[in-house]
């Protein structure tokens, strides 16, 4: 593939997506967002990742979301609940919308500069709930983005959306990072910010437990 765009967060998944990107595509591009999230912790880290990387060029969309909140992620009224591993509900985390809303901006990037490749580093197996990250939503957003972009209604330049980590476990992601090379130091995965994770939301848990299963140590700890 010639060029690709990533949505890159800053945490494990998107970090591995990113460098898988790196191998696939002659040119990378990557996309974060300054959503109106509680803290800016893990776009740190987006930003730290992205320089080492070497992508050919690092953009962070704003994005309040906030206004509207609904989620404890970006209404800072509302409480990050205590995690789960095995949790079954949706939890008070999910973003309304938040990967709709980001792959709709990175289409819009993505035909702007000519690129027909966009990676993003969700998961049905380890999900936490978020609707956003079933395959049957990549394929509508795909099928939606085509429909509504010149490149894909027009000019037979379809627009794809790869999820290479749909159908993986979080330790399968581990040890495909190990082998491209991640620096899992540089990455962050907690809901809270501060100087280190807090080992209780469901992301720290998740992200331990995948670590653990992987048998790789986790050198942002």
């Amino acid at each position: 593939m010639d060029k690709a765009i990533v949505l890159l967060s800053g945490g494990l998944d998107s970090s591995v997506a990113l460098h898988l990107a790196l191998k696939e595509a002659k040119e990378v591009h990557a996309i974060s967002f300054e959503y109106g999230q509680r803290h800016n912790r893990e776009l740190d880290s987006a930003k730290l990742v992205a320089r080492k990387a070497g992508v050919a060029d690092h953009r962070v969309v704003t994005l309040k979301l906030d206004q509207w909140g609904g989620s404890s992620l970006t209404d800072k009224k509302m409480s990050i609940e205590k995690g789960d591993v095995e949790r079954t509900d949706i939890p008070v985390t999910y973003v309304p919308a938040r990967n709709m809303v980001f792959l709709s901006v990175a289409a819009s990037y993505a035909e702007a500069i000519g690129a027909q490749d966009i990676f993003i580093g969700v998961s049905q197996v380890d999900y936490s709930g978020y609707v956003d990250c079933r395959q049957e939503f990549i394929d509508s957003m795909e099928k939606t983005i085509n429909l509504g972009t010149v490149m894909g209604a027009e000019k037979n330049q379809p627009i794809k959306i790869h999820a290479p980590f749909i159908n993986m476990t979080k330790a399968e992601e581990i040890k495909l990072g190990v082998e491209l090379g991640v620096d899992f130091g540089l990455t962050w995965s907690c809901y809270n910010g501060g100087e280190k994770p807090c080992d209780t939301c469901d992301s720290c848990l998740l992200r331990a437990k995948a670590f653990a299963e992987a048998d790789v140590i986790d050198t942002s700890l």
